[in-house]
């Protein structure tokens, strides 16, 4: 993730891309992107029929911009924008993720109830964790049992935590469901669908026919996928373990906010990546043909430079190229 200038007072910083030098006026409205080899932010730029991709931080240097001007700054904002958006021109808002730490997309209303339900039955568990009382299997709104088991934990929490009244034990629990719900749409978009892809390609490895190289391929294909699963399961164990104590979470609201928008933006930038990818498995059958040969190498290109070891690598690019001149840049979603 690029991060946006530290030194950017949030009175002064601006809402939209705003550049000054007479660069970015000659080459007309340039595109600020991230490139397709490396990932790195690019100012693409029209040279007739052609189109040319200038490094941002050798357009910095070249054209003495500084990191303290006013451009400067800028373009920092601009590189950490791209981690949200797929583009950006002067004149566009910049993405909320980097001015306010708001979403700049919106969860479905299902993912918010899904959120704000297991907030309140996680309540009700730790009000019956020193009772005989049961919690109920399938939480319903409806049940009646269940809903006075919730006012009765929301009653008790407001004690614990020595607010002035239950309403504002509902008020926390709407504010951190609300950050919630991303991580529950995520769920949705990114960790179900990697899992469907990877038990599609574990279903396929079983009676795949084909020759050394594309059996080869698959291998790879499956062992990339679950590291791939492995990582970001352990992104929402992580979120769900550090929101786990439901007590301590409604106590720190705020640090709960911070730490929930920090692996919110890194699952969003990983969705926005894989999608494309995704979209392709979402529809696959399991017929195995040359689309389907495709479609592993191009899930083996997408997977490789982002969950193989770096060893593995350098020895792939020596295999396939020569010689490794560099280490890959890091991953960048």
């Amino acid at each position: 993730m690029t991060e946006p200038p530290a030194e950017l007072d949030e009175a002064d910083a601006p809402n939209h891309c705003r550049l000054a030098h007479r660069l970015f006026q000659v080459f007309g409205n340039p595109v600020f992107r991230r490139a397709q080899t490396d990932a790195i932010p690019v100012m693409v730029v029209s040279l007739g029929e052609r189109e040319a991709l200038l490094p941002l931080d050798a357009v910095q240097q070249e054209f003495g911009i500084t990191p303290e001007s006013e451009d400067g700054r800028m373009l920092a904002l601009i590189a950490a924008s791209l981690d949200f958006v797929s583009a950006i021109r002067a004149g566009d808002p910049l993405p909320s993720e980097i001015l306010s730490g708001d979403a700049s997309w919106e969860p479905a209303p299902r993912h918010r109830e899904i959120a704000t339900t297991r907030l309140r039955m996680q309540l009700v568990e730790w009000l019956n964790a020193n009772s005989d009382q049961p919690t109920a299997l399938v939480p319903t709104p409806e049940d009646p049992h269940l809903r006075q088991q919730v006012q009765q934990a929301i009653t008790r929490a407001a004690e614990v935590l020595a607010l002035a009244s239950p309403q504002l034990v509902l008020e926390r629990i709407e504010q951190l469901g609300g950050e919630l719900a991303y991580i529950e749409s995520l769920r949705d978009r990114l960790l179900r669908r990697v899992r469907e892809m990877a038990g599609k390609i574990e279903r396929l490895a079983r009676g795949f026919r084909g020759g050394a190289a594309q059996v080869e391929t698959l291998g790879q294909v499956k062992r990339l996928s679950a590291i791939a699963l492995g990582q970001i399961s352990e992104r929402f164990q992580a979120l769900d373990r550090h929101t786990g104590d439901i007590i301590t979470a409604l106590r720190h609201v705020e640090h709960q906010q911070l730490f929930i928008r920090e692996h919110r933006d890194w699952l969003y930038r990983s969705q926005r990546a894989w999608d494309p990818i995704l979209a392709e498995w979402d529809v696959f059958f399991g017929d195995a043909d040359e689309g389907t040969l495709a479609l592993l190498n191009r899930t083996y290109r997408f997977l490789a430079p982002r969950f193989m070891p770096v060893t593995e690598w350098i020895s792939a690019i020596d295999t396939t190229r020569g010689t490794a001149t560099r280490r890959p840049a890091r991953m960048i979603w």
